[in-house]
């Protein structure tokens, strides 16, 4: 363990941790107009207008649609060579409360599209980037956003030392609860505690007039299948359950599913197709909500040209779900309909996320905190917690150095931001916006 610890300082000298906020955009940086559209042209051209619409109302959301960017701008950078399992897209809502396999309630990452082994620098330093990009928008000064970006680093810090201590079992059990989260989850966990599929069939179904339920349509979000497109769900959804636990398969075959459709969520994964399945089970009070996404390679693949290329990009986001959380939805499988790799979990049980407009007062650096030690566990679970608390070591060096690289970044960001409304209002992009 001292010699993991040794070699893990020791990288100090290949790149200093003061270095790690070094960050200025490359002088033949792209426009990004191009990149985004090359980013996105195996999305569906209706949908990108709503994308590009709900892009536009702030840098934040701006920052949550264009990973491909980032990973552009950061990949080129030195970097340690410590790998863990990334989130890939680790952003301030990108953290969540949901319901464990037994039922009570946890906080962790809760989005793994993008996940993928790499560097661990990656995800840090776009997580301390949406603390700038959050705190912004949530109203807090310059000095407020720099102190939550510190606060988190060496959250990140002391938990990777707590973990490099713990044994294997302690640290897979390791889990956020409502009462080790502390006063910023209070209203994320009561809302998350509402969130019950029994509420979710009153809200998101209705009478099919034959006595069962069936979605509420709202074009153009919420929309229903063309015939081909049912008959490839439902043809998908065996090659699905044989991807879950056996216990877990035997409970899924006790439900049946009643109605299909297909819907926008979020910011970033607009464009591709999410369908979303009800369920019943033994009567109209037992609904299972399934949600299906197709995955597209992850936005840091082509930056890492030693990776395996993953054989099915559904299979990819679930794995990376069960390397970084400590708990997992029961349900988590994938499947393929036609060209496309789906990855497939329950929709909305018991989850909810954080409100920007809520960071007041301390919430700022009470959930920058939460979110640091997170993603150190995360980290810590599927990397070498030994020889990363070794690199990351015990002063604020790293906390100040990634303070500087947030700024800077969330700086260009908000060009980027600027950059793309312009093309909104030139022509250049046609946007939805209001949606």
């Amino acid at each position: 363990m001292a010699d993991r610890h040794s070699t893990g300082k020791a990288l100090r000298d290949r790149l200093q941790r003061t270095d790690q906020g070094n960050w200025t955009p490359q002088g033949d940086r792209p426009d990004l107009i191009p990149c985004l559209k090359t980013a996105n042209a195996p999305r569906r051209p209706d949908l990108l207008p709503l994308k590009w619409g709900r892009m536009s109302t702030s840098p934040f959301a701006f920052f949550r649609g264009s990973g491909a960017l980032m990973a552009m701008d950061i990949a080129s950078g030195p970097v340690t060579g410590m790998k863990v399992q990334m989130c890939g897209d680790a952003h301030l809502l990108n953290l969540g409360a949901y319901a464990a396999s037994d039922g009570h309630l946890v906080f962790d990452l809760n989005d793994f599209d993008e996940s993928m082994p790499g560097p661990w620098e990656w995800d840090l330093k776009r997580l301390c980037a949406s603390a700038v990009l959050g705190g912004r928008e949530a109203a807090r000064s310059e000095a407020d956003c720099r102190d939550a970006v510190k606060v988190l680093v060496r959250a990140y810090r002391e938990g990777m030392a707590r973990f490099a201590e713990m044994k294997g079992l302690e640290l897979a059990r390791f889990e956020v609860t409502p009462q080790g989260g502390g006063g910023v989850l209070k209203e994320v966990l009561a809302r998350a505690t509402r969130d019950t599929p029994d509420k979710l069939l009153a809200k998101a179904t209705e009478d099919d007039g034959h006595g069962g339920r069936r979605f509420q349509l709202r074009p153009p979000l919420i929309q229903p299948l063309k015939a081909a497109e049912l008959e490839d769900l439902l043809g998908g959804l065996p090659d699905y359950r044989e991807t879950v636990l056996p216990g877990r398969r035997q409970v899924l075959e006790g439900y049946v599913p009643v109605d299909a459709v297909f819907k926008v969520l979020g910011t970033g994964s607009i464009g591709t197709t999410c369908l979303l399945l009800l369920c019943l089970g033994q009567n109209l009070e037992d609904p299972l909500f399934l949600k299906l996404k197709s995955e597209e390679p992850s936005v840091w693949a082509p930056y890492l040209p030693e990776a395996e290329a993953a054989p099915h990009q559904g299979r990819r986001a679930a794995l990376g779900q069960h390397r970084m959380q400590t708990w997992v939805d029961p349900f988590l499988g994938w499947t393929r309909f036609g060209s496309q790799d789906f990855l497939v979990r329950q929709w909305s049980d018991h989850k909810a996320a954080v409100d920007l407009s809520a960071l007041q007062g301390t919430a700022l650096t009470d959930y920058a905190a939460l979110c640091g030690g997170l993603l150190a566990k995360a980290h810590a679970r599927t990397g070498d917690p030994v020889m990363l608390d070794g690199y990351l070591g015990d002063t604020e060096k790293l906390d100040e150095a990634l303070a500087d690289f947030a700024k800077a970044y969330a700086d260009q960001v908000t060009r980027d931001h600027e950059r793309f409304r312009g093309a909104i209002r030139s022509g250049e992009l046609q946007a939805i916006t209001g949606v």
